[in-house]
């Protein structure tokens, strides 16, 4: 896995619900706003991140995930309203928070070597980012722009696992999709 001319123990890993129905909508605000779009990384609701090095990515964590999300339904998912991690993050959230909810814990039990967000927040709160770390007059007019585009709606099939370098020197890139049963 060294698509990114690094090495494994060099490469950040994360798995996303990735939310194609929402690209329309949210690009041209993630393109300016949210510098992991100009990594490659799609608009998404994350699953869990960070998740292996890229080095323990082996046929067996492989295996174990195409288990776990074979086992876990699909689901409608459907972004109605913005919302706020502080003045910082501007974000779309889900009507029903619960299934991505559940992805994640169904992840972190299989391996709690990998907290949500490192552990950093008591509660994981389900989100498509669509700016961060801009001045928030920025921010806001990109909500005003976005909310009369939703609800968007979205059925979720897939988990995506993505890896980059740790630094984001280079674009992250898809390693693999898997099913969602």
């Amino acid at each position: 896995m060294t698509g990114n001319n690094v090495t494994g123990h060099n490469l950040a890993s994360a798995l996303l619900a990735e939310i194609p129905a929402a690209e329309e909508l949210v690009s041209p605000y993630r393109r300016r706003l949210d510098s992991n779009a100009s990594l490659g990384i799609p608009a998404h609701v994350t699953v869990l991140f960070p998740f292996l090095a890229g080095d323990a990515l082996d046929m067996t964590a492989h295996a174990e995930l195409t288990r776990l999300f074979a086992s876990f339904p699909r689901f409608a998912c459907t972004l109605d309203h913005t919302d706020w991690f502080g003045e910082n993050v501007l974000w779309l959230g889900p009507r029903d928070p619960g299934p991505f909810r559940a992805l994640t814990e169904l992840v972190f039990a299989a391996f709690p070597q990998c907290p949500p967000f490192a552990g950093e927040y008591a509660e994981v709160v389900p989100h498509l980012t669509v700016g961060h770390s801009r001045p928030v007059g920025e921010l806001r007019a990109a909500e005003a722009a976005v909310r009369p585009g939703l609800p968007v709606s979205s059925s979720v099939t897939t988990v995506t696992l993505m890896t980059g370098p740790l630094d984001d020197s280079a674009p992250w890139t898809r390693e693999a999709v898997f099913p969602l049963g």
